[in-house]
């Protein structure tokens, strides 16, 4: 797919590129997107250590053993 982008192909990319945000934004544009994509490969290569969960709520039967929830102020 992306094996037969040549030249010309890149360097009307980076002329649309630099129409569209400018030379002042343009490295900026750059490097936002580099740090998208090592971002991502880094999710992809790195081994799911813990996944999310939500915290667990307590049980009905645990919040009337607890004392402090009957008081009113």
């Amino acid at each position: 797919m992306f094996g037969s982008i040549g030249m010309p192909e890149l360097l009307v990319i980076f002329v649309i590129a630099l129409l569209v945000f400018g030379p002042r934004k343009l490295p900026d544009v750059g490097r936002s997107i580099g740090e998208a994509i090592r971002g991502f490969k880094k999710a992809l290569n790195e081994p799911e250590s813990t996944p999310l969960e939500e915290p667990q709520k307590p049980s009905p039967a645990e919040k009337s053993s607890n004392p402090d929830s009957h008081r009113t102020p």
